[in-house]
């Protein structure tokens, strides 16, 4: 990705990211590298993350980086921002075009991706970029 814009008037206390070029593996690796930002936080003096939400942080970002595998092929970064209490996780993509969600159908098997992350996180919203778009997600630690 070309550039990172960053809207909060607040720093993070830790941020992370990482480049895939699109390749096989990606979302695998989106949610092990989940797993090490969130392990590796304590380090920021707050209490470790919980195991249940750390396996939430990672449905969230498969779900996401799911997005970019089957909508919108090629390299995506992503990127994690800790705030007190709140992981803001960011997917940047070269597609220009939003997720939609789909309307709650449990007949329906698949895409409900969309839903799953906005049913977990406090906020997401997608902003345009110069190349494509980042979804950004504010996910709740505590």
């Amino acid at each position: 990705m070309d550039s990172i814009v960053m809207h909060s008037a607040r720093r993070p206390a830790l941020c992370a990211s990482v480049d895939y070029d699109g390749g096989d593996g990606m979302i695998t690796s989106a949610r092990d590298f989940t797993a090490d930002f969130l392990n590796a936080s304590p380090a920021v003096g707050r209490e470790p993350v919980t195991p249940e939400r750390i396996d939430l942080a990672r449905l969230v970002v498969s779900e996401l980086v799911t997005n970019v595998v089957r909508h919108a092929p090629g390299p995506c970064r992503l990127l994690f921002e800790l705030f007190e209490g709140v992981l803001e996780i960011s997917v940047f993509d070269r597609r220009e075009a939003s997720p939609v969600p789909r309307g709650h159908d449990p007949r329906r098997i698949g895409q409900h991706g969309v839903e799953i992350v906005v049913a977990l996180c406090e906020s997401v919203s997608v902003e345009p970029q110069p190349l494509g778009k980042r979804v950004r997600a504010r996910f709740s630690l505590v």
